[in-house]
């Protein structure tokens, strides 16, 4: 009973023991049977509410939001709908997927009720049917769809259940808002082996780089050594740099080996440089420090 029909049924009855006891109690029946109305026929609806009515078993009508009333004994409220938004969570356990691997998915759907009669006489409990309509079509969508696709377009799934549970509820006035999988259990063993599947993919595409990265290293040798064997100069010039480069760190202790020192020689580097160009070109002469040198 609302607030409003409590109260006016109080009152009435105040009003009656007032009577009776004061003036008369045969002027008291009639305030008494006023309450007795009031608490049998004026009703109340929230915003959210919708109020089916039928009298003497047929359709009277659909009443609310606010207050109405209805004829005592020949109507009768059979149902109170409430329009706002619902949320039912369903789950499939152990479904097979179209390549035969078991899941457990859990859902959830957002549904309302847009037509109130349809709800509360074309179907005798709609909560419980669109929780068994939920649960049917999410275990067709798993039976029909891959795991990988399950796994990975869970969008897709999202708008297939809302589709397919939209059209079956359709005809009991009720509407889908949208269908959200929460989460796609698998077993342990199945989550092992993609595990190790997903690390080998991994090792194998890093081995894959890793060689690609030696094979452009190799080739960037092979055309530095082309250029320092023209060019003996620029050889003794990088070993200088490195000899440079690693004698920078405090406290560090180089050891050279004197055939090494030799070769840092710059008349020593350039008689080389001069005898390999002789050797390729017999029209250069070699100065005669470079001949005394080279004896």
């Amino acid at each position: 009973m609302n607030p409003i029909t409590l109260f006016l049924t109080f009152v009435f009855i105040l009003a009656g023991l007032a009577v009776g006891q004061w003036v008369n109690l045969y002027l008291a029946l009639p305030l008494f049977a006023a309450a007795a109305i009031v608490a049998m026929s004026l009703k109340m609806a929230n915003a959210w509410e919708k109020f089916v009515v039928l009298r003497m078993g047929k359709l009277q009508g659909v009443k609310g939001p606010g207050m109405f009333t209805i004829v005592p004994i020949f109507d009768n409220v059979v149902a109170v709908i409430d329009g706002r938004i619902q949320t039912t969570a369903f789950n499939a356990e152990q479904a097979l997927t179209r390549d035969t691997v078991p899941v457990n998915v859990d859902a959830i759907i957002f549904w309302h009720v847009h037509d109130a009669e349809k709800a509360a006489l074309a179907i005798t409990n709609y909560r419980e049917a669109i929780d068994r309509v939920a649960q049917t079509s999410l275990r067709e969508m798993i039976g029909s769809s891959m795991l990988a696709a399950l796994l990975s377009d869970r969008k897709d799934a999202d708008e297939q259940l809302k589709n397919e549970i939209g059209a079956k509820t359709a005809p009991w006035g009720i509407t889908v808002g949208s269908v959200e999988i929460r989460d796609v259990a698998l077993p342990e063993a199945l989550q092992d082996a993609m595990s190790r599947q997903a690390q080998a993919e991994r090792e194998k595409q890093a081995r894959v780089i890793l060689g690609s990265a030696e094979a452009a290293i190799a080739g960037k040798f092979v055309e530095a050594a082309d250029i320092y064997a023209g060019h003996p100069a620029a050889l003794q010039l990088r070993a200088m740099n490195i000899i440079y480069e690693t004698t920078k760190e405090r406290g560090a202790t180089i050891l050279i080996p004197s055939a090494m020192v030799d070769s840092l020689n710059p008349s020593t580097t350039l008689a080389l440089a001069l005898a390999s160009k002789a050797v390729s070109d017999p029209e250069v002469t070699l100065p005669p420090k470079a001949i005394i040198g080279s004896a």
